[in-house]
């Protein structure tokens, strides 16, 4: 006999062949074991790893063993799931953007990215296209942090987003 981890109550097999277990009290059923792989407790560590490697949904289902659509689910997830990190008062960030494309080279979108000067871990981010509104997100959130500096290229949005007094230029000093 078998303990339902929440309630506590005595459980008995119901099926043999997959071990299907049943409370009296509670009248709920489940497994105790599961014989597909999307349901094991290590897959979202599997998916975040193998996404760290540059593995597609594709490869991923590839080698786990699961259907694509239940990586992309999982990927949502986790994705839902992560905490951005903490700004810092009084530190001094860097923004920049990254240009790539989605599917195709004609679907241009922008990453804006400000980075902690001195650990160079990236705290904020933005996807979307090159423009005031998009770079608008990054730079509320740090302006609230009190920033000593902000160090960014000489694109004329900035200029019009960020006071003088901690405005800064630079030329390519971190690389993302």
């Amino acid at each position: 006999m078998q303990e339902v981890p929440k309630w506590r109550h005595k459980a008995r097999k119901i099926f043999q062949w997959n071990t299907r277990l049943f409370c009296k009290k509670c009248k709920i059923t489940w497994q105790s074991t599961y014989i597909y792989n999307a349901c094991k407790a290590t897959i979202n560590q599997n998916i975040i790893a193998l996404l760290r490697e540059g593995c597609g949904t594709r490869s991923i289902s590839r080698l786990l063993r699961i259907s694509t659509t239940s990586v992309s689910k999982k990927i949502i997830k986790i994705a839902k799931e992560i905490q951005l990190p903490t700004l810092y008062l009084k530190k001094s960030y860097e923004i920049d953007e990254l240009c790539t494309y989605i599917s195709k080279k004609k679907n241009k979108v922008w990453i804006v990215c400000v980075l902690e000067k001195c650990s160079k871990q990236i705290v904020r981010f933005c996807i979307g296209k090159r423009t005031n509104k998009t770079l608008r997100k990054v730079i509320r959130d740090v302006l609230i942090s009190e920033p000593i500096k902000l160090y960014t290229d000489k694109l004329k949005n900035y200029q019009l987003l960020i006071p003088r007094e901690i405005h800064t230029y630079f030329r390519k000093e971190s690389k993302i």
